[in-house]
């Protein structure tokens, strides 16, 4: 059994910055491409960023291309996001994804990940 635990949400102003963590537990960390998801209200849960099992590669929604970094340290089981220039849009409850199978690249289909974290809320004023 995967556990997945979030934690690092929280309120911020505009053009603030937040950095979540995702502490990993229950398999093989380093093995598995690992991912960032959130759900804002009344809206479907999309992908935000996702990094392949070595860290080499990585892959982002446009909506957070060049503001928001994701990394992994395998040593410690845990996956990180760092988000720059927050806006009010980046609200939303973030989610920690490891995927359900060993893949090459980054999977940016939630039906690739097999485990999910509890989430983080994320709020950004205005």
């Amino acid at each position: 059994q995967v556990q997945l635990v979030e934690s690092g949400g929280g309120l911020v102003q505009a053009g603030g910055s937040l950095r979540l963590s995702c502490a990993a537990s229950g398999r093989t960390f380093s093995s598995y491409a690992m991912g960032w998801f959130r759900q804002a209200p009344g809206k479907e849960r999309e992908f935000v960023a996702g990094i392949n099992w070595s860290g080499i590669s990585t892959y982002y929604a446009d909506s957070v291309k060049g503001r928001f970094t994701i990394s992994r340290d395998n040593a410690k089981n845990t996956v990180y996001v760092q988000m720059n220039s927050l806006k009010p849009e980046d609200t939303a409850v973030y989610y920690c994804a490891a995927a359900s199978r060993l893949l090459s690249g980054v999977p940016k289909n939630p039906d690739d990940y097999g485990y999910w974290g509890q989430g983080t809320q994320v709020t950004v004023s205005s």
